[in-house]
């Protein structure tokens, strides 16, 4: 299973509801998750078929910004 890590503006918890459905949908509740508490904003993703593309549009579509960090 690959593991995809990105560096957001989701930096609270309304921040979080705010993105779930679309994160849940792309890649199920249970797949990601997002360190509100790191400078960065750290969105993890362990879904085997989600793509950097896939998660980048979902986020993007819900009004934050994002964008990969290096593995």
């Amino acid at each position: 299973m690959s593991t995809l890590r990105f560096k957001t503006t989701i930096n609270c918890a309304n921040c979080v509801r705010a993105v779930t459905p679309s994160l849940n949908q792309e890649v199920g509740a249970s797949n990601w998750q997002v360190d509100t508490a790191s400078t960065d904003k750290v969105l993890t993703i362990t879904a085997p078929s989600a793509t950097a593309a896939q998660i980048v549009l979902a986020v993007t579509e819900a009004g934050f910004e994002i964008q990969p960090l290096a593995t």
